[in-house]
């Protein structure tokens, strides 16, 4: 399955992945090998502290390749009528009046404090295919909540 994803979002993978690779991988290997210089691996901290940074990078490595190769850059055209990917979303619980306003991205670009819902999350799910005016229904924690589309751009 294809995950989308802007050309930004696909742009900071990338430039995260070349880091690893180009920078952070050979300066742990070269940590490894100068602790290993210092002799008895059993009791030597600074070996075992590199050993598992290169565990950590490497893990880290192959979680972004995976997310690059199964993602598919999608340019969002707006204008925007209707609650879809790349659309910025306004909206409102009908009971507290608590507003909230998101840009609606794919799952690997998420990052809901500072603006940016997957259309994977529930919430995200809820509202795909709304219009401004919209009223939808979600349950939180075991209560339903009723909240209202006030803007899409």
């Amino acid at each position: 399955m294809s995950n989308p994803i802007t050309r930004k979002g696909m742009a900071k993978l990338k430039e995260e992945l070349e880091k690893l690779q180009t920078l952070d991988r050979p300066n742990v290997i070269k940590a490894i090998e100068e602790a290993r210089a210092h002799g008895d691996l059993s009791e030597n901290a600074e070996y075992h502290a590199a050993k598992e940074r290169q565990s950590i990078i490497l893990t880290r490595i192959d979680e972004l390749q995976l997310k690059i190769g199964s993602s598919q850059v999608v340019d969002p055209v707006g204008p925007f009528t209707k609650c879809v990917f790349g659309a910025k979303v306004s909206w409102e619980n009908i009971d507290t009046d608590e507003k909230h306003t998101y840009t609606l991205v794919g799952p690997f670009e998420s990052d809901p404090e500072n603006g940016f819902l997957s259309i994977a999350a529930p919430m995200g799910k809820a509202i795909l295919g709304l219009k401004e005016g919209d009223y939808f229904l979600l349950k939180k924690a075991g209560i339903e909540e009723e909240f209202c589309i006030t803007s899409v751009e």
